[in-house]
């Protein structure tokens, strides 16, 4: 069943510094993993117009110094939008439906979507670090890409905006784009053509 996701994003200038932070507040790191990211459309991008998404996601172990490994997995995802809570309120959060299912075998589930007729589209990596703060119902994600680092907070607008003012960041600061969005914006910002948001590219 699709549950309701609350989040929202924030640039982070210093990765130690950011998580010395979360620490400080009494964080634990899961581990971190190098994320690869495929979005799946049809032929005519009908999901994508729809204002939807289709993504396999990897996840494979990857430590730095900073922080231990992760564990290894695959996810399909199903994004959609949410209707809003209140008609015409706008929101300092991007709101989505969500459903996700692991995956056991993600070559396998990959040719199953291209025997639908579904294409492999818009790529992009990642190396994550979850973090958990014991008593607080929120998902920080702490992301290292190739346009910047980013902190995503997945909650309630309660929590997110208590953290993230503990974290030192305000309303002003809170992103509510997609990566595709962001990395869309960065090439224009570079004035190349976007493209694929990976590392070497």
């Amino acid at each position: 069943m699709a549950h309701r996701e609350i989040e929202i994003k924030l640039r982070v200038a210093d990765l130690a510094e950011i998580i010395a932070r979360i620490r400080g507040l009494g964080g634990r790191p899961r581990g971190r993993v190098h994320e690869y990211n495929v979005l799946f459309d049809t032929p005519d991008s009908a999901i994508r117009e729809s204002g939807c998404l289709l993504r396999l996601r990897t996840e494979t172990p990857k430590a730095s110094r900073l922080v231990p490994a992760g564990p290894r997995g695959a996810w399909v995802t199903w994004k959609a939008p949410a209707p809003p809570r209140r008609k015409g309120a706008a929101s300092a959060f991007k709101e989505r439906l969500e459903s996700e299912v692991a995956v056991g075998d993600p070559a396998a589930f990959r040719g199953q979507l291209l025997s639908l007729g579904l294409r492999p589209g818009f790529r992009y990596e990642k190396y994550r670090t979850t973090f958990t703060i014991p008593g607080v119902a929120l998902h920080l994600d702490l992301d290292e890409t190739p346009v910047g680092t980013i902190l995503e907070l997945e909650g309630s607008p309660a929590a997110i905006r208590r953290i993230a003012g503990r974290l030192g960041f305000g309303v002003r600061d809170y992103l509510r784009m997609t990566y595709w969005e962001l990395n869309a914006a960065e090439c224009r910002r570079k004035g190349i053509r976007a493209g694929n948001m990976v590392f070497g590219e």
